[in-house]
């Protein structure tokens, strides 16, 4: 059985291809996602393609093809059904050749296998499945045609941190025709921030009277600091960090910073100023009800206060939402009364809207909260 559509080939597995499998799956990244054996042995690769793929194919609960490049032959890839059920669903798994990456190989060869899948065999669905955090197999998902649907919690206790995973799927007539570039209409959106959050966390600039400010990751230098940052009165009077706030906190709260980055939810800068210090933190979390939507929280240092940082800052993280993740409006909460937060939203130009009665939880009670908003066409 060979498949040869846009570009690619995809057929069974050969004994020969068994040095350039054990050479792909050396890969750092391939053996991050998948639950290929570590170390990747010479002995795993010869059994895969000579057992394994064909035990699947004469059994009927697999369809695992080799890509390769039609014209050489050369081995891009492995793409197919790594399950197929007697309900007519089958799971598309993959796997990109570090050497064939940033070429869209895999787009191209889900999207036959797919087609495949429901025009021969019939299939009703196909579902993908991948680590949270995994975020260039979702973009494969979503410009192959997939809806991601949701996450599953331990979705894969057989990977190396037994995270939670995400889940997708497609049904017939939603492939996307040979040749198609990005995602269908409604994939459109999140392939952009899958593609965002697949790559290191930016460093964002801002500029004040005092110099240029870094947006950057929090590092081990910055937990003292945020330590006494969030033992000050007016931290504890006017956000929810824990009383007393220990180092563990900090430590967990970095920690937050790094999961929420991997799994597309939110983006947790430290603020550091001209000389690098830590000054602030500032978070731009994305609502998991309205894709356009995403709301901000800030704290600053008290050694940095009335310094214009955080107004300065807060601009440079909504224009980068804006820009990059695509969102229409950004909104800022505080409690009633918190003025010092919303003298900082007024001038990055956040509009005051109002008041919600009883808009959050504080402490055991529910409170008052004064919210404004920025849109996109605020900033232009």
């Amino acid at each position: 059985m060979e498949i040869t559509e846009d570009g690619v080939l995809l057929r069974p597995w050969r004994d020969g291809d068994a040095e350039a499998v054990h050479k792909a799956c050396q890969d750092p990244d391939i053996q991050r996602w998948t639950t290929v054996p570590r170390p990747y042995l010479p002995e795993h690769a010869l059994g895969f393609v000579t057992e394994m793929s064909g035990t699947a194919w004469a059994e009927g609960t697999g369809a695992p093809f080799a890509v390769c490049d039609p014209a050489t032959g050369e081995l891009l890839g492995s793409c197919g059904l790594i399950s197929i059920d007697r309900d007519g669903t089958g799971e598309v798994g993959y796997w990109t050749a570090p050497w064939a990456r940033g070429r869209g190989v895999m787009v191209r060869a889900t999207r036959a296998v797919a087609r495949w899948s429901f025009d021969t065999l019939g299939l009703r669905r196909l579902i993908w499945q991948a680590e949270v955090g995994n975020h260039a197999s979702r973009l494969v998902a979503l410009r192959a045609g997939f809806r991601i649907d949701g996450r599953l919690r331990l979705a894969n206790p057989a990977t190396q941190s037994g995270a939670d995973g995400w889940i997708g799927s497609l049904l017939p007539g939603e492939v996307p025709a040979p040749g198609a570039t990005g995602p269908a209409g409604h994939g459109t959106l999140a392939a952009r921030r899958a593609a965002v959050f697949g790559r290191p966390q930016p460093t964002l600039f801002a500029t004040t009277g005092a110099g240029e400010l870094r947006l950057r990751q929090m590092e081990e230098r910055d937990l003292d600091a945020v330590v006494q940052t969030c033992r000050d009165p007016e931290s504890i009077r006017w956000t929810t960090v824990p009383d007393p706030y220990e180092r563990s906190d900090a430590q967990g709260y970095q920690v937050y910073g790094q999961d929420a980055w991997a799994r597309g939810e939110a983006a947790c800068f430290v603020v550091a100023d001209p000389d690098d210090r830590y000054a602030a933190t500032v978070d731009l979390r994305l609502s998991p009800t309205d894709a356009l939507l995403a709301d901000v929280g800030f704290m600053t240092a008290p050694v940095a206060r009335g310094r214009g940082y955080l107004p300065a800052a807060l601009v440079a993280l909504s224009a980068w939402g804006f820009a990059t993740l695509g969102l229409a409006r950004i909104e800022w909460r505080a409690n009633v009364g918190n003025t010092a937060s919303r003298r900082v939203a007024e001038k990055a130009g956040f509009t005051f809207e109002g008041t919600a009665r009883g808009g959050v939880q504080h402490r055991g009670e529910r409170v008052d909260v004064w919210v404004a908003a920025l849109l996109a066409e605020d900033l232009a």
